[in-house]
């Protein structure tokens, strides 16, 4: 496994945990209790404050900001610019850090450029929140929603490819069924 690489103008506070193999670029700035796992990726500009937790083989991409509440699983992907919230109410002049919500990006999922997770709204599975969305709801596994708000758009396949009309996947193969209001892979 390769070693763990922070750029010289990154900050990471002591108290903060960094998994072997993870790489911290330009300007970042990540807090006291911040815990990253192994093998991942974080962009330019990227700030992650004191409480968030990020699986293995996360990529940040440049200038997210991840805040206290946030919690990614393994293997997700936060394209440039996502932006993320943890209070729903938010007045500079009251403080309620008592309020923050917790908000989970489940393994493998795919939140794209520009898009914003309103918090206390997970993005379940393999999901996909296409670039520019705003998530005002929980996103199912395997889903693609899109815009403002975030409607679902198509069922995806673990790979990020829309599934076809029998629920297959096109480019991979995999075939998913329908159980209740989500689908999931056929084993």
């Amino acid at each position: 496994m390769a070693e763990r690489f922070i750029h010289p103008t990154a900050i990471v506070d002591e108290g903060s945990v960094v998994g072997e193999g993870t790489r911290i670029w330009h300007w970042c700035h990540i807090m006291t209790g911040v815990k990253i796992g192994t093998n991942c990726n974080i962009g330019e500009n990227a700030f992650i404050e004191t409480g968030v937790v990020l699986g293995n083989n996360v990529k940040v991409k440049n200038n997210v900001a991840l805040y206290t509440g946030i919690v990614c699983e393994d293997d997700v992907f936060l394209g440039p610019n996502c932006v993320f919230t943890n209070v729903s109410n938010p007045r500079s002049f009251i403080e309620r850090k008592n309020e923050f919500k917790k908000t989970i990006i489940k393994k493998g999922a795919t939140i794209g450029a520009n898009a914003t997770i309103v918090c206390g709204h997970d993005v379940e599975e393999y999901a996909f929140v296409g670039a520019g969305s705003v998530v005002t709801r929980t996103v199912p596994p395997y889903t693609m929603v899109v815009g403002n708000p975030a409607t679902f758009y198509s069922y995806v396949c673990r790979c990020g490819v829309k599934l076809d009309e029998n629920l297959t996947c096109p480019a991979c193969g995999a075939k998913y069924k329908k159980t209740g209001g989500t689908i999931e892979p056929e084993l």
